[in-house]
């Protein structure tokens, strides 16, 4: 079914044409273009104004003004009622909502994008919110992003398996890409869409078939999390492991403790570069423990030592209370 939308555009297109006809019609008469477009403008408003000539003495002007007339009250109601349609449908505040998020969207780079709005792409959306970062959601369920909108949330609807929705949240702009969707077909789809028009985004795509995830990195993706495999292994940590379970969960909880582990990135001139683990003194000064360093290679460096020299493009993980990470991010400007 077409939309209201669709229906205006169809109707003014028709006006025009009929607009034209009809004046083109009077010049053939011999009439001025000026008497022309006001008779067309006269029968298309209805208004019932005097004719700028006579009409009984040519059966055929006559015959092609009500053609005219016909067409154009015609067309004219049918525009009234796409009106009202986007009225009571509300498609003038979704038009004007797409705007506003095609407009903010432009100005993102580096964001992320989240494909689904499901029960974990609300979670996620959440902690992303929380950590400051840069996000558009995609959903093709309006319910899904009048939520997400109502969340404050930047969303479109949109089917995120399609090109062309890819690019309106700027896949070519993105650093990463999530895509959560409970089929694992659609999340494959959109990890090959995705992985063609982007091939330097960082894609994490959700599996529910432990087969499912060789296809997945097959298709691009980088990352796999298989959430059944994924809750199971929890449950059973729960019950071998309960006390390294509890201790997670109190680093990850949101209401358990203000403590998280986070990943911080160094980049050039941060003045933590150059300096030793030892010197810097990061544990007593701001509280923090550093338990790991990524180094632009990819190499991991656990529980690095004192004399471990941090360099530009480092990831640092640390794990401390929230304003204590606050306050070292804003310290070395990190």
């Amino acid at each position: 079914m077409q939309s209201a939308w669709s229906h205006l555009r169809i109707g003014l297109c028709i006006l025009a044409i009929v607009f034209v006809a009809g004046v083109t019609g009077y010049r053939l008469f011999g009439w001025s273009l000026v008497d022309s477009i006001y008779m067309v403008a006269l029968l298309l408003s209805t208004v019932g104004l005097e004719e700028p000539h006579d009409l009984s003495a040519y059966p055929a002007m006559e015959m092609f003004t009500v053609v005219i007339m016909v067409f154009g009250v015609s067309t004219a109601l049918y525009i009234i009622g796409a009106f009202v349609q986007m009225m009571t449908q509300g498609e003038i505040n979704r038009a004007l909502g797409i705007q506003r998020v095609n407009r903010e969207v432009r100005r993102l780079n580096d964001h992320i994008i989240i494909c689904g709005f499901g029960r974990m792409g609300e979670i996620l959306a959440e902690q992303l919110q929380r950590q400051k970062q840069s996000f558009v959601i995609v959903d093709n369920d309006a319910d899904r992003i009048a939520e997400a909108g109502q969340l404050g949330y930047l969303a479109l609807n949109a089917n995120a398996s399609e090109e062309d929705a890819l690019r309106s949240v700027g896949i070519e702009r993105a650093k990463t890409l999530v895509t959560t969707l409970p089929q694992d077909a659609d999340n494959v789809f959109i990890t090959l869409t995705a992985r063609n028009l982007n091939p330097t985004i960082h894609i994490i795509a959700r599996g529910e078939l432990p087969s499912t995830e060789k296809k997945l990195i097959q298709a691009g993706a980088n990352r796999v999390v298989l959430t059944a495999a994924t809750g199971a292994m929890r449950m059973a940590a729960m019950i071998t492991r309960p006390s390294v379970v509890e201790l997670v969960e109190l680093v990850a909880g949101r209401h358990v403790a203000e403590v998280e582990v986070d990943e911080i990135a160094l980049p050039d001139g941060c003045k933590l570069v150059g300096a030793t683990l030892g010197t810097s003194h990061i544990r007593s000064r701001n509280g923090l423990l550093i338990v790991a360093v990524r180094r632009s290679d990819d190499q991991l460096l656990f529980a690095p030592g004192a004399d471990m020299v941090f360099e530009a493009g480092d990831h640092v993980i640390v794990m401390g209370h929230l304003t204590d990470i606050e306050r070292f991010r804003e310290q070395y400007g990190v």
